[in-house]
């Protein structure tokens, strides 16, 4: 149930020919086991599948099958025979005839490969043309999906580290929604642990009154920097800063009286209680507004306070099972596999974020009843999560064992790095705030956006701000999603502002230089659409490019099915990549506006397709796409 065994739910489109060529292949694959032509067992049939894949030169076909080579290895036969068998029956299926022209013979030792009918892909772009949907078709077993993700401590500012778990997750989640998943996502915010006992203790010690009746959020911010510099900084960073330096010697217990003031408040002190309340609006103010600007939303929001009242029964729960038991006054779980307890309860009755975690995945588990629960946390808690999920399996959560058919994954990604190879820190080594990276990002893309082609568009003030903001944060974004997220990265202002190469702005251009041809041509999309509609006929190809832009404009489907199948956006960024460098070369090579007659009409829709298609795959990642660059 863990880890990236999912598989896409089977589904036809008339626009997704990987998809059309992976079905007729499995009809043939069945077909061969039931007339004992292949000794294999159905079960085997979806890996493959996965052996299609696109050619890497056009002259070779569209799409191949490699599965001919290691399954004639497996059954002792010669792959070119296996291949010319399976050639037979493929050429029978009235969905391959229909869409694919016929095969001759296999390639080489035997690569099945295959060519869309032009009639079939004209259809498949005026499908699209015609959707809202792009004729991307919904999943016909559609999921419940739990998204957890970004997850701030709020007592502190976000950072760069919080970009990846907060955009990865909002990708994931608006790719899901689209293929017609149900999907929840929940901002499970740190907002009752020990950095809110150092707000509280800094509050009662070390407060500037004036300051925070000026700045709330500002003032807690400071107080919970300065009180984690006396309770965890080296004596070498403590003597850069005389005032965190004089505390630390004026309150030589700081860290004891930190954990005491942060007990106090789980014990439901009246004093703690009541300035917790007073300090979590204006905690949250800041992340709302940095949630605001990337353009983020949750459905939930549900704190580690939200499931206080349940840890006591967790760990209750936990002990009377067997699963659990005290060990040098704690309480912990002991897995086989493990060389250490999953600890729920410390010695001095504190709960710990296994015992939150767990409390959690039980109150998901019965109100929501998800079909998978996906964690976007960094991949430095990959040890927390295996011994959480294995617990949390074995114990079943009161939930009448709906967790035992809960999918449990953990979509880890790696870290954000300087130019100088370690973690993205100031020049004075602090982690850099979220906010201050967002606004200059906005700010040199104001550089980026005031250059050129875009003055002479007679953008004004307001208008060029709006587009920074749209590049600049798209920018950021793109970026991290355009790593595997499994990798660290390094990050450069430099790079992921770049009009060429695979950043946003390149697609942002893109789609700028679609709606320049459609402004400038008079186009009214609406009356394209009733053309196609009325008459197909007038969708044909003259030139290899328009084929090959057409070709990539109706991969959507395919990717989006790669994405779901083990949670890497980055598949997204390299196909947008891959069809805005197809444009490029289309609009390089060829007149759209003084073409005339049916391939004027073919190249304005290959033109307005690739924009609506670019713009839904930035959509899917988050990022905002301007009309002028």
């Amino acid at each position: 149930m863990s880890g990236s065994t999912n598989s896409p739910s089977k589904e036809y489109s008339a626009t997704n020919f990987r998809r059309i060529f992976r079905d007729v292949l499995a009809v043939v694959l069945e077909q061969s086991i039931a007339a004992d032509e292949l000794n294999i067992s159905l079960d085997e049939i979806p890996s493959l599948l996965e052996q299609v894949r696109e050619t890497a030169d056009p002259k070779f076909g569209d799409f191949t099958a490699t599965l001919a080579m290691p399954l004639a290895k497996r059954l002792g036969v010669k792959p070119r025979g296996l291949a010319t068998d399976l050639i037979s029956r493929i050429n029978q299926q009235q969905l391959f005839e229909k869409n694919f022209e016929p095969i001759d013979a296999p390639i080489g030792p035997g690569f099945i490969n295959v060519r869309v009918r032009d009639q079939a892909l004209v259809e498949g772009l005026r499908i699209a043309c015609l959707d809202s949907q792009l004729g991307i078709s919904k999943v016909s077993e559609p999921h419940t999906i739990v998204l957890d993700y970004s997850s701030p401590n709020v007592a502190k500012p976000m950072h760069v580290g919080h970009i990846r778990s907060t955009v990865i997750g909002d990708a994931i989640s608006r790719i899901l929604r689209f293929r017609g998943h149900r999907v929840i996502t929940d901002n499970h915010l740190g907002d009752w642990g020990t950095q809110f006992g150092m707000i509280l203790w800094g509050w009662k010690c070390c407060r500037d009154e004036s300051a925070y009746q000026k700045d709330p959020t500002q003032e807690l911010g400071r107080l919970y920097r300065l009180v984690r510099k006396v309770v965890d900084a080296e004596p070498q960073e403590l003597a850069q800063d005389s005032l965190a330096a004089g505390l630390a010697e004026k309150y030589p217990d700081a860290r004891r009286e930190v954990l005491a003031e942060t007990a106090k408040l789980h014990e439901g002190d009246s004093e703690n209680k009541r300035l917790w309340e007073q300090f979590m609006p204006f905690c949250r103010e800041e992340i709302e507004r940095i949630y605001g600007r990337l353009d983020v939303t949750f459905d939930h929001t549900m704190g580690e306070s939200f499931y206080q009242p349940l840890l006591a029964g967790v760990v209750a729960d936990l002990t009377s099972s067997g699963m659990a038991r005290e060990s040098r006054g704690a309480v912990g779980v002991f897995l086989d596999g493990y060389e250490s307890p999953l600890l729920v309860q410390k010695a001095d009755g504190a709960f710990l974020y296994a015992t939150t975690d767990l409390a959690t995945l039980a109150w998901r588990s019965e109100h929501w009843k998800p079909d998978r629960i996906l964690y976007i946390v960094d991949h430095r808690q990959s040890q927390h999560f295996q011994q959480v999920f294995a617990t949390a399996r074995a114990w079943g959560c009161r939930s009448e064992d709906q967790l035992s058919k809960t999918d449990l994954v953990h979509v880890a990604f790696g870290t954000v790095l300087g130019e100088d190879g370690k973690p993205f820190k100031t020049r004075v080594g602090n982690a850099v705030g979220l906010e201050a990276l967002l606004d200059e990002g906005v700010e040199r893309a104001g550089l980026v956006v005031g250059e050129g082609e875009q003055a002479r568009q007679g953008m004004d003030n307001a208008k060029r701000q709006e587009v920074a903001e749209a590049v600049g944060i798209g920018a950021i974004k793109y970026a991290d999603l355009s790593q595997n997220r499994t990798t660290d990265y390094v990050f450069s202002f430099d790079k992921m502002l770049e009009l060429k190469g695979n950043t946003a702005a390149y697609m942002q251009y893109a789609v700028a230089r679609v709606e320049g041809i459609v402004k400038r041509g008079g186009v009214d999309r609406e009356l394209l659409r009733r053309e196609i509609s009325d008459d197909s006929s007038v969708l044909k190809f003259s030139d290899p490019l328009e084929r090959r832009l057409a070709l990539a404009v109706l991969k959507l489907g395919a990717v989006l099915e790669d994405v779901e199948i083990d949670y890497r956006p980055n598949v997204m960024t390299s196909w947008l990549f891959e069809l805005a460098s197809c444009y490029s070369s289309f609009y390089d090579a060829l007149s759209v506006l003084k073409a005339e007659g049916s391939q004027r009409t073919m190249r304005i829709v290959l033109c307005d397709l690739t924009g609506r298609t670019l713009r839904q795959g930035m959509e899917l990642l988050g990022i905002r796409v301007p009309d002028q660059m």
